[in-house]
């Protein structure tokens, strides 16, 4: 057998042992893969979170408002300056009385109704027109006891009555006690002895007297009525 015809067996051989391609077939279409239920809930968390995310800081944007803090240091009764103030933005609790950003040129010539820190909110509370004490006032500090004070706390401008107690033996004299209405300047903790330092404002003529026995430890003071 020549080579020539040994060469075309191989390949009528090899072509017959190759399947045909089937024409008239129709390739399956791929399965769909099948979507696993918690990959929708994921999904559908993550864009809620989302959502949440931007309504709290678009809520906490809005909530915010323009207030002035104290800039440095002011002592009280020293004027207050427009370069002692700025204006910030914060979200502030209903409880507090901020001074708006916009009243920061109102407030030139204020003086300090208290003393000041720098970095705290300013208030109404803390700033006053005039002087303390005033003309023909004097300014007295009384040291009292839980007991000789009520719970409710004290503020600037309150007005109280600072009322004679008994001595020690408890004696009660058949007269009015002595009374001095005085009004609330400042309010100061002394954590050594728990005891409380208020400062009030008297007028002249009843300073002396009212230091004098404010001295014995033998007062109270009474809180009347914030309303007026």
């Amino acid at each position: 057998m020549s080579q020539n015809t040994a060469q075309g067996l191989s390949v009528e051989a090899s072509t017959k042992s190759r399947p045909m391609p089937d024409l008239n077939h129709t390739p399956r279409p791929r399965p769909r893969r099948r979507r696993r239920p918690w990959v929708f809930a994921l999904c559908a968390a993550l864009v809620a979170a989302g959502a949440l995310g931007t309504a709290f800081a678009f809520t906490s944007v809005n909530d915010t408002q323009e207030v002035l803090v104290v800039s440095r240091d002011i002592k009280r009764g020293e004027t207050i300056e427009p370069a002692d103030l700025a204006v910030v933005r914060v979200s502030v609790d209903p409880a507090l009385t901020p001074i708006a950003g916009s009243q920061k040129a109102e407030l030139e010539g204020s003086r300090a109704a208290v003393d000041l820190w720098a970095g705290t909110l300013l208030t109404e509370q803390a700033v006053t027109d005039s002087l303390v004490p005033g003309e023909g006032e004097s300014l007295v500090g009384i040291s009292l006891t839980p007991g000789q004070m009520p719970a409710e706390p004290l503020y600037s401008g309150d007005v109280v009555r600072i009322v004679t107690t008994p001595g020690d033996q408890g004696e009660v004299t058949d007269g009015d006690p002595v009374t001095v209405k005085a009004t609330v300047v400042g309010v100061s903790r002394v954590e050594e002895t728990g005891e409380t330092v208020v400062d009030v404002a008297v007028p002249e003529a009843d300073a002396a007297d009212l230091a004098a026995r404010a001295a014995t430890g033998r007062v109270a003071l009474v809180l009347d009525a914030r309303e007026r």
